[in-house]
């Protein structure tokens, strides 16, 4: 099960939010670091969130057709 963390960047819809997470890659061949984002619509349920809050997000059962993740805690 992935668990991944990541910075909540809107709350507009009522249960969902949408969370961009960023990792960093080295490339394999050049060594150089680059930083890719992918965000994700994650299930908020019954936890509080606003913009700009840190969060760990898990993988889950598809809960509809975008939203397979689901907030475990707020880290900030």
């Amino acid at each position: 099960m992935k668990t991944l963390k990541g910075i909540v960047l809107s709350k507009n819809m009522e249960k969902t939010a949408v969370v961009v997470v960023e990792q960093i890659k080295i490339h394999s061949l050049y060594k150089k670091r680059f930083k890719r984002h992918q965000k994700y619509k994650v299930d908020t349920g019954e936890m509080s969130v606003s913009v700009g809050d840190t969060v760990r997000i898990t993988e889950t059962k598809p809960i509809s057709k975008e939203k397979h993740f689901r907030i475990m805690e707020v880290l900030k």
